[in-house]
């Protein structure tokens, strides 16, 4: 009896024991014990990473498949999870998950914390260079064994239409090697290309869409004078090499009233203007017109446009001929010229500029009028000079060269031996808002230098105009107006050579006539002087 009631308290305790040892995780050296299926949560990565199968939890040792978006690519095609031993409790393992992921060669590396998609193709924006008719781009691979194979192109972005018709790019280029440059050239200016590398078959990993930069326009086909107006009218050129944002116009005007009057202007028009009147001038009158487009790059070629505006009874347009000097002195260097204010009546006195130039091949007068003239050193004789500035009101004899100077201006003497051209000019400045831009209150108002014109009524009550305007509506112009006048300086005229060789001559000879007249008066009174003697020795 009691032999069995302590084997029934051997087994009371013996029973707990087995029960919480069957609960426990058998340890992995121990073959043939039965085994729970073991998971792993999904991995908590890239989102732009693919999974396929696309589960929340995976098998251990089950291989996984990965994939990016287009152009993009992940750091391994295959992952698969295990688990490996963290550490130890209490003399018992305990277990991590861990993710490896399968490299080119095969092999199973451990994967990092977070697996990302990465950029098969890279292409750094600060390293793009864009011209009018050239795209380059530097790129590099970052997976190296993605990147067999690339082709790169260029192709319009776009159809092209009339009359900014663009070629397209035909053909493709191979690229080779981790790291290049790819370039597209002979390129139609401003317009817009789409640059694409891709992968075979249609694996696209770069796609830039890109402007070719502006270049200067062509030169305006068709220049007219309207009879109606008066004005000289062009086509409105198109924005085919970049856009339009204005035109600069030169105008020469010659009169054959006053032959020594040259008028330039300088325009600088707003692209919506495509029509200027001319400087108004009699009979026989004389222009010549250049038309030059203007976009971001600078002017285009100039259209040339000439009239003589002539009558049966009017004289054909003279060349310009220059007024001239009085009293020139070459050793003072010195000239008078008359001068004659250029501001008109009604105008109030100006200033005007006295250029002088020493011509010389290439020059011309309305070069020298236009230019910008030198500081006045006349040591260096520069190409032209400014010589005086004059409150002119009232004719005036001016003395050139008189050595007088002041800020910006040295009145130099004159060189003898030299060919002047003295040019007084009158320069005006303006700016204006073509009619018809602004309307205000009961009058519409252009602004021209620091005067508000009015010129028609305006529509609309209580609108206000707006002095701060953008400067492409604005436009500039510069006025030129100068009186030529033409001399030289003589250079005074030394004794010829010869003239001292004469004189030279002359004097020798009276030399030997003074000396054979005293030799000759010696020896006639040595004769004299010899039969005296002999008479009184005898």
């Amino acid at each position: 009896m009691a032999l069995q009631l302590l084997a029934l308290r051997i087994l009371l305790v013996l029973v707990p024991l087995l029960a919480a040892q069957g609960q426990e995780e058998p340890h992995p050296s121990v073959q043939g014990m039965p085994r729970k299926p073991e998971i792993c949560q999904r991995p908590r990565w890239d989102s732009r990473l693919q999974l396929a199968p696309d589960q929340s939890n995976y098998k251990i040792n089950k291989e996984v498949m990965l994939s990016c978006p287009e152009g993009l690519q992940p750091p391994f095609t295959h992952v698969k999870c295990s688990r490996e031993v963290q550490s130890n409790s209490n003399g018992k393992p305990v277990y991590r998950e861990v993710w490896l992921g399968k490299d080119s060669s095969g092999q199973w590396n451990r994967t990092q914390n977070r697996v990302q998609c990465m950029e098969v193709l890279h292409v750094d924006p600060g390293t793009l260079e864009v011209s009018s008719t050239s795209i380059k781009v530097n790129w590099s691979c970052r997976v190296p064994e993605a990147c067999s194979h690339m082709r790169a192109m260029c192709r319009l972005a776009g159809p092209s239409s009339p009359p900014c018709e663009a070629e397209e790019v035909a053909g493709e280029e191979v690229l080779h090697g981790q790291e290049g440059a790819f370039s597209c050239s002979a390129l139609q200016p401003f317009t817009e290309y789409s640059v694409t590398i891709s992968l075979p078959p249609s694996t696209s990993l770069f796609t830039w869409l890109v402007r070719t930069t502006e270049t200067v326009p062509d030169k305006p086909e068709q220049l007219w004078l309207d009879p109606s107006t008066g004005n000289l009218t062009w086509e409105p050129l198109p924005s085919c090499k970049g856009e339009i944002i204005g035109y600069q116009l030169n105008i020469t005007a010659r009169s054959a009233q006053d032959r020594g009057l040259l008028e330039l202007e300088r325009l600088r028009l707003s692209s919506s203007v495509t029509a200027h009147p001319l400087p108004a001038h009699g009979p026989g009158s004389s222009y010549v017109v250049t038309v030059r487009g203007l976009t971001a790059a600078g002017p285009g070629a100039a259209a040339l446009w000439q009239l003589q505006t002539n009558r049966s009874d009017a004289p054909q347009p003279p060349a310009m001929s220059c007024r001239s000097a009085r009293d020139i002195s070459s050793s003072r260097g010195t000239a008078v010229l008359p001068l004659h204010p250029i501001a008109r009546h009604h105008e109030l006195p100006a200033k005007h500029q006295l250029l002088v130039a020493a011509l010389h091949n290439g020059t011309t007068v309305e070069g020298v009028c236009s230019a910008e003239p030198q500081p006045s050193d006349a040591s260096q004789q520069p190409g032209a000079y400014v010589a005086a500035v004059l409150n002119l009101s009232s004719p005036m004899d001016f003395v050139l060269g008189d050595g007088t100077q002041g800020h910006g201006y040295h009145n130099a003497a004159l060189r003898p031996g030299c060919n002047y051209t003295a040019l007084l000019r009158l320069v005006r400045r303006s700016q204006q808002v073509p009619r018809g831009v602004l309307l205000c209150g009961d009058a519409a108002r252009a602004f021209s230098g620091r005067e508000w014109e009015t010129f028609g009524p305006g529509v609309g009550a209580g609108a206000g105009v707006d002095r701060h305007l953008p400067p492409f509506l604005l436009q500039q112009a510069e006025k030129f107006t100068c009186i030529c006048y033409s001399f030289s300086v003589v250079a005074e005229q030394s004794p010829h050579p010869w003239l001292w060789t004469v004189i030279g001559v002359f004097v020798l000879l009276g030399i030997l006539l003074v000396f054979a007249g005293i030799k000759w008066l010696v020896l006639s009174r040595k004769r004299e002087f010899l039969p005296g003697k002999a008479k009184e020795d005898s």
